[in-house]
């Protein structure tokens, strides 16, 4: 049986490095908002090298093509 990747990929950590969210935590709760709104069919995306939400979420906040604020930094 083949493994899959999981989440490997996109590292948390790169992501945090090259984007301005830098709480892990938050950038997990951010993504699990987006991957909502892939279910929900409220966000398209396309191109990318995930098969999961989050994964597809990750991706779409390392590529810049989202940008993130937090009612505590506004």
């Amino acid at each position: 049986m083949k493994r899959e990747e999981g989440m490997r990929y996109p590292s948390i950590d790169d992501i945090v490095k090259k984007t301005d969210i830098k709480s892990r935590y938050k950038l997990v709760y951010a993504a699990g908002k987006l991957a909502k709104l892939f279910d929900e069919k409220k966000y398209v995306f396309y191109g990318h090298t995930c098969k999961k939400r989050v994964g597809l979420a990750l991706e779409e906040i390392i590529d810049g093509r989202l940008k993130i604020k937090f009612e505590d930094e506004v």
